[in-house]
């Protein structure tokens, strides 16, 4: 009786829980792409083009500004390595912009392990980053673990999409 009582409270929970996660929405924004602001309608001279050493100037001239992690992975591999390497190019050309790493994990995992995962996925991106000549002093790191996924699905190819580094502009 008693493992019937539990059974029911822990379907009563997943229920419950399951009907509070977010609904992905029908359509998706475009993904991060090399944008000519010469051609965007409307814009006349120039005018959609993003201000030199801005979050959207970044964006529009690196190749990610997210690095993706394997199962407990926070090694830098080669794809890693080429996304990295322009981060590191564009932040070159403007010395006084600063960034936040962001750490993330998928959703396995406590939150404890995932948050320390996290950390250890944005240290990774920003000793790269520093090796390539960017002072760490304009680099700040934060890890939120599994709290802020990309992705709501609970299948590999969500979490695979979870499991990164994002670089960030502050303006």
């Amino acid at each position: 009786m008693a493992k019937l009582k539990t059974a029911l409270i822990l379907a009563t929970m997943a229920v419950a829980v399951a009907g509070c996660q977010k609904k992905r929405p029908e359509t998706l924004p475009p993904g991060p792409g090399a944008v000519d602001p010469g051609t965007a309608p409307g814009t006349g001279d120039n005018m959609g083009a993003a201000q030199p050493g801005t979050a959207a100037h970044f964006k529009q001239n690196i190749v990610s500004d997210t690095v993706l992690f394997g199962l407990d992975q926070y090694d830098i591999d080669a794809d890693a390595r080429r996304i990295l390497d322009s981060q590191a190019q564009w932040l070159t050309q403007f010395p006084n912009t600063r960034i936040t790493v962001e750490g993330h994990a998928d959703e396995r995992g406590t939150r404890e392990y995932n948050l320390a995962l996290g950390d250890r996925r944005a240290n990774a991106a920003k000793n790269y980053l520093a090796a390539r000549g960017v002072s760490a002093g304009r680099i700040t790191t934060i890890s939120y673990g599994k709290e802020r996924p990309i992705a709501l699905g609970s299948d590999e190819a969500s979490w695979a999409q979870n499991r990164r580094a994002v670089t960030i502009v502050l303006n």
